[in-house]
């Protein structure tokens, strides 16, 4: 019976290792709590190496000598393979290339409401010549100062805000998403779908904002609802609307997804990760560096916050900012040259 139990116990351990090393086969990447538990893959790595540590001790039993090998190449095999997924995305490189002409740097920091000054968010801007710049919970008047700050520095730049709820005065910043670009990539619009919530993720708004000229890309801010067990199907609809910003054509996305790669396994078209546009971390050896929550080091963190283009960009290297400046999000910047 006991050997029963065991042979039963290691089949369970095999069928739970594989769906947390690549849940998109067995499509549960999106349900809860596999969700929540893949969202970094390196605390997936650190469990299952537990695991393997428990299984040695156990085979200094000798009844249990099998059983707990059977464990223990299980939980080997998992963290092995699920390192080396983490290794193919990257877990970070040090700088961004020099900027050249063509180039666009994107920013995307989720600021979490008024936790970091206008005047930090500037100066960030303007290390890392920054020309498009997303901020999820960053109200207008936050966007407004950092905007002036810019023009004194000589790099001015438009301001565009979504308000979910703007009959609310002083509401949460997190009703709030804004968008800064350089005033030398032209005039931008914000679409009125975006304004008036008939197109949007659904709880937490993005802006979508399009070149008035009809010249450069349409930029889009995101941000997505977290996947908490109650918000599963909205967090879902939301990543379904982030892909369909993304089709054929010019564009870049930039924001707080909520998602990682792994969730998103469904949601890429023609060879993207998000609808047509493609992940530029990971394809700059930045996709395991975690982006929240910031109080842990970056690798034990979830990427959840990104920067993707259209197949009209080049991702040439991207960056996360390690100081968080009082965030509960680390900031990532990219470069960006025309692929044509």
């Amino acid at each position: 019976m006991l050997r029963l139990l065991g042979v039963l116990f290691t089949v369970l351990f095999a069928i739970a290792t594989a769906i947390l090393v690549w849940p998109q086969f067995f499509r549960l990447e999106d349900t809860f709590p596999i969700a929540q538990i893949i969202a970094s893959r390196a605390l997936v790595v650190g469990a299952l190496l537990v695991v393997a540590v428990v299984a040695l001790l156990l085979m200094l039993a000798r009844p249990l000598r099998g059983f707990a090998a059977s464990l223990l190449i299980i939980a080997l095999l998992g963290a092995g393979a699920t390192g080396v997924i983490g290794g193919m995305r990257g877990v970070g490189t040090g700088s961004l290339p020099a900027k050249t002409d063509a180039a666009l740097r994107v920013l995307t920091w989720n600021t979490n409401g008024a936790s970091v000054s206008a005047e930090k968010i500037a100066r960030v801007i303007e290390e890392q010549q920054v020309d498009i710049v997303a901020l999820p919970e960053t109200s207008e008047k936050v966007g407004e100062q950092i905007a002036l700050l810019m023009r004194t520095a000589g790099n001015p730049m438009w301001v565009h805000n979504v308000n979910i709820r703007p009959d609310v005065s002083n509401g949460p910043q997190a009703w709030q998403t804004t968008i800064l670009i350089s005033a030398k990539l032209g005039d931008y619009s914000v679409i009125a779908s975006s304004r008036d919530g008939s197109s949007n993720t659904g709880s937490v708004p993005s802006v979508v904002a399009m070149p008035v000229d009809g010249s450069g890309p349409t930029l889009v801010a995101v941000h997505a609802i977290a996947p908490r067990e109650n918000a599963m199907s909205r967090w879902r609809s939301d990543l379904a609307w982030i892909a369909n910003q993304c089709p054929a054509g010019d564009f870049i996305l930039a924001g707080d997804f909520n998602a990682t790669l792994d969730h998103m396994a469904s949601f890429g078209s023609d060879g993207g990760t998000m609808g047509r546009c493609h992940d530029v971390a990971s394809s700059t050896g930045n996709g395991m560096v975690g982006t929240w929550p910031a109080s842990i080091p970056a690798l034990a963190g979830a990427p959840i916050d990104h920067i993707m283009a259209s197949s009209n960009w080049k991702a040439t290297g991207s960056l996360v900012i390690d100081d968080a400046a009082g965030s509960d999000h680390r900031a990532l910047v990219a470069q960006l040259e025309p692929a044509r």
